[in-house]
């Protein structure tokens, strides 16, 4: 049976699961009603967004070696180059493969996971300790868009051998201003991978300032 999680709860994953060698990590999140229309339980919206262009969420896993840090020191690679850590829609497989995103979806329309990655904790390298699940919104600043004007979002994490949904974490705070969201964490534990629901809104502007905070 999959266990809902709250805000800062951890799981173990593959103690007492010996079989779990591959997960599906997946997102979700619609669009919340006009203001006009109600309020998303993410936070109601506040006046002057507009509603002409849909909004574009991007899933993205920042994988961190010793101390939860990227390993190198740096996100960046050049100036336009994300480092190859960090696994989004411009970079879908880690140079590893254990590491893959399934695609970007431009909306978040439609009901179950919008976005999916998938992670093979069997075969990744043992120089990664944690894997670290954010969602940015695309040129959010621009479109004057922010996580006020989403609802409900979760993240999940799936037995990839069996489809047995293993957990769920659904976010249920109020998000208004921020354009971007820690969702989750897998790491490692005394040899064994676990999963922390963190739930954390920041302000930042794109995936290169999200990555910077594990630089």
């Amino acid at each position: 049976m999959s266990v809902n999680l709250q805000k800062g709860q951890k799981v173990d994953l593959t103690k007492g699961n010996t079989g779990l060698k591959k997960i599906m990590v997946g997102l979700g999140w619609d669009e919340a009603p006009s203001s006009g229309q109600g309020k998303g339980f993410l936070g109601s919206l506040f006046g002057g967004a507009s509603k002409t262009q849909s909004i574009d969420c991007d899933a993205s896993a920042i994988l961190c070696g010793s101390g939860g840090k990227i390993i190198g020191g740096r996100a960046l690679i050049g100036q336009n180059m994300l480092s190859e850590d960090i696994v989004y829609f411009g970079n879908l497989s880690h140079t590893s493969r254990c590491v893959k995103h399934m695609g970007d979806n431009l909306t978040g329309a439609g009901e179950g996971d919008d976005e999916q990655i998938l992670v093979d904790l069997q075969d990744l390298p043992s120089r990664y300790e944690k894997i670290v699940f954010v969602v940015n919104i695309y040129k959010a600043g621009e479109r004057n868009q922010h996580f006020g004007m989403i609802k409900n979002a979760f993240i999940r994490i799936v037995d990839a051998g069996t489809n047995k949904e293993l957990c769920k974490f659904n976010l249920s705070d109020s998000y208004n201003n921020m354009t971007a969201m820690i969702f989750g964490e897998v790491y490692r534990y005394q040899n064994e991978w676990k999963f922390n629901a963190i739930g954390e809104a920041t302000s930042d502007s794109g995936i290169v300032a999200t990555a910077n905070r594990y630089v």
